[in-house]
């Protein structure tokens, strides 16, 4: 399933480079608050990546990498979620996602359900060794595969039905 969009590749000279970003982190403090109103939420349904998805894979690495570090800054320092303890861990991830998000896109082309299913499981396998390595605990190290499958599923899925939605803009 693949849809012809206009992809980007913005930037940091642009305003649309910035423009974009403040949209996407204003999606990534938003979403996680409606999240968090479910128990684990957070942790069961991956808010803070969603709109990173959509940065990296629409606007391209440098909107990515914006979203993707500002967004859980801005949510700690406002809601203290991530709490400051795991901050690092998401801001690795998040910005493995801006990364394999821009490389899904520039490779596909297209809004590609098997491109975006690529950059999610690359962040998640990369970002999950990567927490091993930091925690030296494994169990910990694969709570997203543990408990965050619903999140993956919403990234790739209802990233996809976004990316589709948007694709034109």
């Amino acid at each position: 399933m693949e849809t012809t969009a206009k992809l980007y590749s913005l930037t940091f000279k642009s305003l649309k480079t910035y423009i974009f970003a403040l949209f996407l982190i204003v999606g990534n403090i938003l979403f996680p608050q409606i999240c968090h109103l479910t128990p684990y939420g957070g942790p069961t349904l991956l808010p803070i990546y969603f709109f990173t998805l959509i940065a990296g894979y629409k606007y391209g690495l440098r909107v990515g990498l914006l979203t993707a570090l500002l967004s859980p800054i801005a949510n700690n320092l406002l809601f203290g979620m991530p709490p400051t303890s795991i901050l690092p861990l998401i801001l690795i991830k998040s910005g493995l996602l801006a990364v394999t998000s821009a490389l899904a896109a520039h490779y596909s082309k297209k809004i590609s359900l098997g491109a975006i299913f690529f950059a999610v499981i690359g962040y998640q396998l990369i970002g999950t060794a990567i927490e091993w390595g930091i925690l030296g605990n494994f169990y910990d190290a694969i709570q997203d595969f543990r408990i965050g499958v619903p999140g993956m599923l919403i990234q790739i899925f209802g990233g996809y039905t976004l990316l589709k939605a948007i694709a034109k803009i």
